[in-house]
């Protein structure tokens, strides 16, 4: 960079835009007040999709909000408005609400969706920094973003006011997403490409034996012979979980126990109870238990299969090392 450009570069601007547009994100805290309870309230409630639609800058941030609700639980689909009066109107369903954005509230295309939303009674949300717009008086709640400037040399450029809709729509849709109880399994079910889904992938989700099929079980009582009739037939059969009369995990015996047993005792190890020489207690994990945190425990402990037990501490299923790793849990 020559000494021409350096100076031609202002990053005292540059600062002053971001402290600018910091200074009016702290400023909407003070905006959430009823109206935003009832906008929360709204979308909590609803049984249809929220409608996001907006034009230019607005209509980004509309999209994007549009997808931060649906990963979060609120069904919602971004539209553009001028597709919308050309027949993508079509889209929006009598049970959905229309959440609009526009700064000014005025924008023509926003505008001319009014008429043909109200006639179908389709409630009508809107983002606006101008709470006397055609726009807001025609919403049935209004979120204020409040007169601002914009962050731009000429203060035209949407900067400090996209912003603004951008942090105000994660709060509502966060705040509606808490109010779900929205947890990591559900957020796992909207999310199963990429790290973020891997990493909230349970354990009941990934494991090997399914609710529907035979597990490797054994009785305390069943000698290793009966074990091994038991279990002859059943897929992967790396381990087999040992239960007590009550139908109760009280070990597990994998292959290397079985080779350790039958070094010490020779073929006589076929007629030895299973309870003799499972390994008690053994690691266990539930259902909902985090597959990462399933593979925290194979590393710890240098194992390679964890049985997965329900509240009763019975066995439901068991993961397999190799099921995490073809979930890409690691890199």
């Amino acid at each position: 960079m020559n000494n021409q450009t350096q100076s031609t570069i202002d990053l005292d601007f540059a600062r002053q835009v971001i402290a600018g547009e910091a200074e009016a994100i702290h400023a909407l805290i003070g905006r959430i007040d009823e109206s935003f309870a009832r906008a929360a309230a709204m979308l909590y409630e609803n049984t249809g999709s929220v409608i996001v639609t907006g034009i230019g800058k607005a209509g980004i941030i509309g999209a994007k909000i549009s997808g931060t609700l649906a990963s979060t639980g609120t069904p919602s689909h971004f539209l553009h408005p001028a597709e919308a009066v050309h027949g993508d109107l079509g889209r929006v369903q009598d049970n959905d609400i229309l959440l609009a954005l526009s700064h000014s509230g005025e924008s023509d295309e926003i505008i001319r969706l009014i008429g043909p939303i109200k006639q179908r009674q389709i409630r009508l949300l809107c983002m606006t920094g101008n709470p006397q717009s055609r726009l807001a008086r025609h919403s049935d709640v209004v979120l204020d973003i409040g007169r601002v400037v914009e962050a731009c040399p000429l203060g035209i450029a949407p900067s400090v006011s996209t912003t603004c809709m951008l942090a105000l729509g994660d709060a509502l849709a966060l705040t509606v997403m808490k109010a779900r109880q929205f947890g990591p399994q559900d957020y796992a079910r909207f999310h199963p490409g990429g790290a973020l889904g891997a990493g909230l992938i349970t354990v009941g989700q990934s494991m090997m034996f399914q609710p529907t099929e035979a597990l490797p079980l054994a009785a305390m009582e069943d000698t290793v012979r009966e074990m091994l009739d038991k279990t002859e037939k059943l897929k992967r059969r790396g381990a087999v979980m040992i239960v007590d009369s009550q139908g109760k995990l009280s070990g597990i015996i994998t292959d290397a126990d079985l080779r350790r047993a039958l070094n010490r005792h020779g073929p006589r190890i076929m007629e030895a109870k299973t309870g003799h020489i499972m390994t008690a207690p053994c690691k266990r994990v539930t259902e909902d238990t985090l597959a990462a945190e399933a593979m925290a425990v194979f590393h710890k402990y240098r194992i390679d299969e964890l049985p997965v037990v329900d509240d009763q501490d019975r066995p439901v299923g068991m993961i397999d090392v190799q099921d995490i790793v073809a979930i890409k849990i690691v890199g």
